[in-house]
């Protein structure tokens, strides 16, 4: 919990086209709650880090290699973070919380957070089915991360199902509830 009692979220923002709702969700976010958020690399193709900047009024982590002093980021955010939430949630950032790998700062920070983990899943529907995803899925669920969606309707390649990221006001009030 940061000084002001705000909650501390740590805000993951996977490489999809739904990344452009994670902004929406860290605007929301920054209103009640202090939002430090990690990216991948791809997930800078679709949004900048500057908008998450912006949004969060805090640098963004883009690097494992970033550090604070002596320690490296992602472990003093996991020393410090109230929840974990990753939205959108790409099949292979699902995949790699499930089996523990940990070759980014956003994988590792997830290697060493042991608090409330809330993920938003985004793919294309042909992906949620797969057996390997609802394996993924199944094995994060046993250990107790929270999954909010998806949604079922139509992705940007067009294709219909369940595979679409929630809305942002959705996903936020989500996490309002679990963290109260």
């Amino acid at each position: 919990m940061t000084s002001e009692g705000k909650k501390l979220i740590v805000l993951g923002v996977t490489g999809g086209i739904a990344a452009y709702k994670a902004a929406d969700l860290c605007s929301k976010l920054a209103k009640v709650h202090e939002v430090q958020v990690i990216m991948t690399e791809n997930a800078q193709r679709f949004v900048t880090p500057l908008t998450f900047q912006t949004l969060s009024r805090r640098p963004v982590i883009t690097s494992l290699w970033e550090t604070a002093e002596w320690r490296p980021r992602h472990v003093e955010l996991a020393d410090e973070a109230d929840c974990f939430v990753c939205a959108p949630a790409t099949a292979n950032f699902l995949a790699k919380f499930a089996c523990g790998i940990a070759d980014d700062a956003l994988t590792t920070f997830c290697a060493t957070f042991h608090g409330t983990s809330i993920v938003a899943p985004a793919m294309n529907p042909k992906m949620w089915t797969t057996p390997a995803c609802e394996e993924n899925v199944a094995k994060l669920k046993q250990r107790g991360v929270l999954f909010c969606g998806p949604a079922s309707g139509h992705v940007a390649c067009g294709a219909g199902g369940t595979g679409r990221m929630k809305e942002a006001a959705e996903i936020f009030d989500f996490i309002q509830q679990v963290l109260s």
